[in-house]
């Protein structure tokens, strides 16, 4: 077996194996792009340890993961700011660390945010599937999320690691706020409906996951009644279940759905959301159409 290799110690209440997603010309079979919640993030750990962009990596979730690396690899934790310890020794989060083969990387909880990502030199090279190395929640796609005792193999370095001791990220939010474009089935709910969704304040749910944020908040009321008949859904569409609450479709989104759309998020928003921590007020602002 070779020794580009990590062990895994402690899987954390789930840790996924991630890259940039993108399964295209699937959607038809209920394949979507899934990926790395926070791109951003995931990219500068990747940076950080001398990947090229879009290699896999770990992404934890709330209360991180431990590994053991089977050869010496130089890594880097971004996303969630968290305590980061080799053999129970501190070492930098947000910057590349060097750590010797056989030696315990704990990735520790969350201080703020949810999803931190573990960048290792070399990538995670699971075998891809359907053009990714992405773990699907939805469809049940990719490596399955990790457990104790599983081995991941790794790729050979690609590049060198960074020179910086850390690298600068943005906060977790403290308020989560969303540019959305109406539509195309903003008709299905009635004007006061529409003025509440854009003017009023929501929280994000603790049922949220990989799939989609949930919220709680004010109920927006149908216009019309009935269901559409399934349409195809896209990252960041604002889709409103029966309850009346907005849900936030991310990477694992299904790519088909019945209930209506009132509006989608702008891309460039939703990395931030996938670091709102149950509670976090949510705050919809409605953006003219391009």
């Amino acid at each position: 077996m070779t020794d580009r290799a990590l062990a895994v110690v402690r899987a954390g209440a789930l840790t996924t194996v991630q890259d940039e997603g993108r399964r295209p010309g699937h959607a038809h079979l209920g394949v979507p792009r899934s990926g790395a919640l926070d791109r951003p993030a995931a990219d500068l750990a990747n940076r950080l340890v001398g990947n090229r962009p879009g290699a896999a990596v770990l992404e934890t979730t709330l209360d991180g993961c431990a590994v053991r690396p089977r050869s010496d690899v130089t890594v880097a934790v971004a996303g969630a700011p968290c305590r980061v310890t080799v053999d129970g020794r501190p070492v930098a989060w947000g910057g590349p660390v060097r750590v010797p083969a056989g030696a315990l990387l704990d990735v520790g909880p969350a201080v703020s945010g949810v999803r931190a990502y573990l960048g290792v030199c070399g990538g995670i090279a699971v075998e891809p599937v359907l053009g990714s190395r992405s773990t699907d929640l939805l469809s049940g796609l990719g490596p399955p999320p990790l457990a104790d005792g599983a081995v991941l193999p790794l790729g050979r370095p690609t590049g060198v690691h960074a020179r910086v001791d850390v690298a600068p990220q943005p906060a977790p939010p403290a308020e989560l706020v969303l540019r959305v474009t109406l539509g195309p089935r903003d008709g299905w709910f009635t004007p006061q409906a529409v003025r509440t969704f854009v003017s009023r304040s929501y929280r994000v749910s603790s049922a949220s996951n990989r799939i989609g944020l949930r919220t709680e908040g004010p109920v927006l009321e149908r216009a019309r009644p009935g269901e559409l008949p399934s349409e195809g859904m896209v990252l960041g569409a604002v889709q409103v279940p029966p309850d009346g609450r907005p849900v936030v479709f991310l990477a694992d989104h299904p790519t088909t759905g019945g209930y209506p759309v009132i509006a989608v998020v702008r891309a460039a928003d939703l990395p931030a959301a996938a670091q709102a921590v149950p509670g976090t007020p949510v705050r919809f602002v409605a953006v003219r159409r391009h």
